[in-house]
Parts: structure tokens; sequence; C-alpha cells
């Protein structure tokens, strides 16, 4: 399976948050939810720099791991 190098924040909260109005309030929801789990914030941080409109490889599996999502059931989503 291949993972990609870089998602793209708003293709990531598409897929978390299908049912969302927005794309911005899709993406409050993700930094609310990362925002209350201080030991996710703190991986992401150190998994790397975070980028203003991507999350790298590491970051990426953190978040799923985060929802109990595996790589396949998040590509199919």
């Amino acid at each position: 399976m291949i993972i990609p190098r870089t998602i793209l924040k708003q293709e990531l909260v598409k897929k978390l948050y299908p049912n969302s109005i927005s794309i911005r309030s899709a993406m409050q929801q993700l930094r609310r939810e990362i925002d209350i789990c201080p030991t996710l914030k703190k991986k992401i941080a150190d998994a790397g720099r975070t980028r203003h409109h991507y999350y790298n490889k590491q970051q990426l599996l953190l978040i799923l791991e985060h929802f109990s999502i595996t790589l396949e059931e998040f590509q199919q989503l």
C-alpha cells in the first residue's frame, strides 16, 4: 500500500467529516479534536513541522490512529 508523502488538510477533513457543512467547519472540528487531546497535539508536533496546508505522512498516521481508522479504510472513504 502506498502512503502519500503529504496530504492536503482539506482532503483529510473531507474524509474524516463527510457530513460537515463546509470545509471551514470541518477544519475547526479537527483543530478542536487535536486541542482536546494534548498527547495527540504533542505527537503531531514531534512528528515534524506542521505545514500551513499539509500534514506529513507520520502526522497523517497519528491522526488516523487517534480516530481508530486504518489506512485501508481511509483510502476507501
